[in-house]
Parts: C-alpha cells; structure tokens; sequence
C-alpha cells in the first residue's frame, strides 16, 4: 500500500478550560449537588479533578451514589449552561487552523449532550467528538484519544492534543501524542514540563512548527 504523500496534521483539544470556560457553570452545578445531596465537599476539591470522567471523580472523592449526584450535576449545568463563555480568540484560531488544512478533533470527558451545544458556538467543522458517551475508558487512559486518531485514520505523529489538567497530559503520553498545556486552563501541567501556550493566539505558533517534542518550546 503506498504512503500517504501529504502527511496528515491533526489538533485534537480538550473542551472545558481550552476552547470555553465553563467553570460558572460547573461552579453553579457542584453548589446544587451539595445542597441537594447534603454534602460539605467544596468546588475547589472537585475541580482538581477535572479531565477525567464523572465518576471516576466521585471515586477519587469518596462520594458514593455518583448516578444520583451525576444527575443532578447534570440538570444544573443545563441550567446554568448560559454562564459559559468561549475563550478569547479561540473561534479565530480554529478557523485560522482549519484554513491550513489540520482536521480538528474533541477529546472530552463533558457528555455529548452537554458538550454538542458549545461546540455548536464555535461554528467550526470537527472531524471528530469523543466523549465519555463511546467506547473505551475516560482520561488519563489513552483511550479517548485513539479513538479519535482511529476515526480520522491518524497516527499518534500526525497529532498534537491541547489540554488544560495534568490528566489531559498523562493521556496524551500514554498514547504517544505530543501534548501542548493551555495555561489559561484550569489546572498545573504535570511533570515532565510540556510545551506550554500562554493564550488560545499563542496556538498559531504551532501551525509552522516542527515535531513536538516533550519540553520544547511552542
């Protein structure tokens, strides 16, 4: 079988803390699980855990009867899903990124029910949307990210994936893709220090980069 002559550049990206600040939302939603459900556990201590799926998030919590609270959580963030706000730039940057021809993937541990309307926003064709809705486990297993490799007949080389939480950082290792931290994120890269980018604009550098290696600049 021949190779490909033109190599494919894919930009997989985390939803919450890279493309939209939603932390109004979950803030709004977590209050609700902890007046609905009786429970003392602030938002910071939730959000610390943020990236992987909803519960595993009870599990490292030690809350029992995560359906339950998920549920609720989930009602309240519709509710509340006005709050969110697109990042600055980040709509002109995936275009500018679609125009050079890169193909654009999610890789989120949001459910598609509530990840669908804010991508919606962007008005940016993606090739790809992996959510804890499919196959597979959730972050920081590689296997989200596989997936969307699978789906767009990618190898790990062609793509970088852009994440905000040390767990987004460990998923990408363990699949072997370059990964860049988005320091306007929620969350501390992991060690060893990755390729930060200061602003969503900052990504644009990406686009006439070379390999990605773990640690270089952007």
């Amino acid at each position: 079988m021949p190779s490909r002559l033109t190599p494919l550049r894919v930009l997989l990206l985390d939803l919450d803390g890279v493309l939209v600040d939603t932390r109004p939302v979950m803030e709004n939603a977590w209050q609700q699980v902890q007046k609905d459900h009786g429970l003392n556990v602030p938002f910071e201590m939730y959000e610390r855990h943020l990236g992987r799926p909803f519960a595993d998030i009870m599990e490292q919590l030690g809350l029992a009867d995560a359906e339950a609270i998920h549920q609720t959580y989930s009602q309240a963030s519709t509710a509340a899903s006005h709050l969110a706000r697109q990042f600055d730039g980040v709509a002109e940057v995936l275009h500018a990124f679609a125009s050079a021809e890169w193909r654009l993937g999610i890789v989120t541990s949001k459910p598609l029910n509530r990840a669908a309307p804010l991508l919606a926003q962007l008005g940016v064709p993606f090739a790809t949307v992996r959510t804890p809705n499919g196959v597979g486990r959730g972050k920081p297993a590689p296997d989200p990210i596989l997936l969307a490799l699978v789906d767009l007949g990618a190898d790990p080389a062609d793509a970088l994936y852009i994440g905000d939480m040390a767990v987004d950082q460990e998923a990408a290792r363990r699949a072997g893709v370059p990964y860049v931290h988005a320091a306007w994120g929620y969350g501390a890269p992991g060690r060893p220090t990755p390729v930060v980018a200061e602003s969503p604009k900052d990504l644009l550098r990406l686009m006439d980069a070379g390999p990605l290696l773990e640690g270089s600049p952007v």
